[in-house]
């Protein structure tokens, strides 16, 4: 699997073959989402398959939802694979009170699926941060 070099602590992206992981950390607010859009835009264009995984987020607003809405949708209407890789309940409540799951998709990371290796999802620290609860 090779490394898409970056330096961004936000998005570590990896790519093998036709498959993307966009790997996604920090708070998905206002100020990522205008961070991040231009690179996942590309990636959206760019990839046969892509996966963007959240599990890292320690916040998501509605902006970051409307971010990966907006991902989903132009990466199925190129006819690319999608998926949405999230465990994290608070998210998942998020999606489904917002009825973006048939978009979205939300589901487990597989143990043999290309985002198992997380390794670079969270280049400075193993700790996954304060995870902020919605209720």
């Amino acid at each position: 699997m090779q490394l898409i070099p970056r330096h961004d602590p936000y998005l570590v992206v990896r790519s093998t073959g036709g498959d993307t992981v966009a790997f996604l950390r920090g708070e998905l607010d206002l100020v990522l989402v205008r961070h991040l859009r231009p690179d996942l835009d590309a990636l959206v264009r760019e990839s046969d398959a892509l996966t963007v995984d959240i599990r890292r987020l320690t916040f998501c607003d509605a902006t970051g939802l409307g971010l990966l809405a907006h991902c989903a949708g132009r990466t199925r209407q190129r006819g690319a694979r999608w998926r949405l890789v999230c465990d994290q309940p608070w998210i998942l409540r998020l999606i489904r009170l917002t009825a973006l799951c048939d978009l979205l998709c939300p589901e487990a990371a597989r143990p043999d699926g290309p985002e198992s290796l997380s390794g670079p999802a969270d280049p400075q620290s193993s700790d996954p941060g304060v995870i902020r609860p919605v209720s």
